[in-house]
């Protein structure tokens, strides 16, 4: 059978076994984790060292907003964002360079799409507010200013060490089995959705209509 095109003559021998060579070099494409158990410990050791630096401050650094990935692949989910936008600042009542001193990111490029999200981001900052705890910049009564947390609160804090300081919500996906209702046996998703189709598709005509029947009367 000819080849078409000046392409390399197959020549296939299979001396490769399992994606290794064979024989004395089969050690060489070989990978170990020999060192899994001290990377672990490595880490934990790393992260408590962080943690130990920031104190009191929380060890995950900045709050930061949930948000919905891009693409319709992914908009489903919930992840951790930037920064707050300046509404979901304005909304929770704290003001933007104020935000950045108490540990708050703050993304001034981010827009709010929807009322669910700036709402739940809202929520989100206010949740944080009554949590926080400011402790003054220095020792003694002339330090302390309007906002910091009462000395008598400060005993014993303990120190927040979770991965996101508060957690990303996990969305129910899970419904429960349930008997069908005859308001449902009745109805029709299909006319449903065509009735929605047919009024989107001729939404411009009544429009323009209903402007031209305005223009008459007057």
């Amino acid at each position: 059978m000819g080849h078409g095109g000046n392409n390399v003559i197959p020549n296939v021998h299979f001396r490769k076994v399992n994606g290794c060579q064979a024989g004395r070099k089969n050690r060489v494409f070989m990978r170990t984790w020999l060192n899994q158990a001290g990377r672990k410990k490595r880490r934990a050791n790393a992260r408590k060292a962080k943690a130990a630096k920031v104190f009191p401050r929380p060890a995950a650094g900045y709050l930061r907003p949930v948000v919905h990935p891009p693409t319709q692949r992914y908009n489903m989910k919930l992840r951790l964002g930037k920064g707050f936008t300046l509404d979901e600042l304005k909304e929770a009542k704290i003001p933007r360079k104020f935000a950045k001193t108490i540990g708050i990111a703050v993304d001034h490029r981010r827009r709010n799409r929807c009322t669910e999200s700036l709402q739940a981001n809202v929520e989100r900052l206010k949740l944080y507010m009554s949590k926080l705890s400011v402790f003054p910049k220095k020792s003694g009564k002339k330090a302390v200013r309007k906002g910091d947390t009462p000395r008598s609160e400060l005993q014993n804090v303990a120190q927040n060490t979770l991965k996101e300081i508060i957690p990303v919500p996990k969305e129910g996906k899970r419904i429960k089995a349930r008997a069908i209702t005859e308001a449902e046996k009745g109805e029709s998703a299909y006319k449903k959705l065509k009735k929605a189709r047919t009024a989107a598709h001729y939404q411009g005509d009544r429009i323009k209509k209903a402007k031209a029947a305005a223009a008459k009367e007057t």
